[in-house]
């Protein structure tokens, strides 16, 4: 571990899935051995303070901790060999405005087992990432549209509360905008009567156009390449994970 040169947090090759469990008892016994649920507790914490980057590997790696397997274990491995790789890494402010800013994405049925899709967003304050989320979606969405606009959902009802919470200390700001590259979700965020195909999403997620209309929140297109949320929902090449790091303000350390 302590030559670690891992540049990813979750490898392409890793497809995980239940199939891949402990079947039989040598395997269970075999497994009994390895901190599993220890190691990826750990991560967990690490995760949740001040590493954004690990969000969807543990995320993943924390689906199968009721029956983990070998391939299971080794994706554990590589995602502790990454975090040493990178242990000098730390989220860093006041690069930019002082300005909350809102990333969503979504991937399309990622989940092996179920097929789900999961949500992911960032939230960030002066060049720095301040809440983030990568978490499998409630329902099995039927298009690209459908998923990116429930990852949508979750990312405003988290900026909202930013907003309030920063309105209560005295910060106000122009305009909150959520940052979407899905130009379909966008329209559909605008106008919940865009297409009849959308007629089949939840109503729940429709509360979202509410939002957009009284202008409390504004829902704007962005690039696929600097949508900093692309890392909280698949694995990433190098030159793409280097890019989201940025845009959450993770820097090496000059300690």
């Amino acid at each position: 571990m302590d030559k670690s040169k891992v540049l990813s947090p979750l490898a392409p090759h890793l497809r995980l899935s239940s199939q891949q469990s402990r079947k039989t008892y040598a395997e269970k016994e075999d497994m009994a051995k390895d901190p599993y649920a220890s190691a990826v507790g750990s991560l967990m914490y690490a995760m949740v303070c001040t590493r954004p980057d690990l969000a969807y590997a543990v995320g993943v790696v924390s689906r199968f901790l009721s029956n983990p397997g070998r391939e299971h274990w080794n994706a554990v491995k590589w995602i502790l060999r990454y975090l040493r790789g990178t242990s000098n890494l730390e989220i860093t402010f006041g690069g930019k405005k002082s300005l909350l800013v809102s990333y969503t994405d979504s991937d399309m049925s990622g989940d092996a087992d179920s097929r789900k899709s999961t949500s992911g967003y960032l939230v960030t304050f002066a060049g720095g990432a301040v809440a983030w989320q990568s978490r499998l979606q409630k329902c099995v969405a039927l298009s690209t549209t459908e998923a990116e606009f429930i990852a949508a959902v979750e990312a405003c009802k988290e900026l909202l509360w930013m907003k309030n919470f920063c309105e209560e200390i005295g910060f106000k700001q122009e305009k909150y905008v959520l940052l979407c590259d899905s130009q379909s979700a966008i329209c559909l965020g605008k106008n919940s009567t865009f297409h009849s195909k959308s007629k089949h999403i939840q109503r729940r997620y429709h509360w979202i156009c509410d939002v957009v209309a009284s202008k409390e929140v504004e829902l704007e297109k962005v690039h696929t390449d600097d949508n900093g949320a692309d890392m909280m929902t698949k694995s990433l090449p190098r030159g793409k994970l280097e890019i989201c790091r940025e845009i959450v303000g993770m820097a090496v350390s000059s300690i």
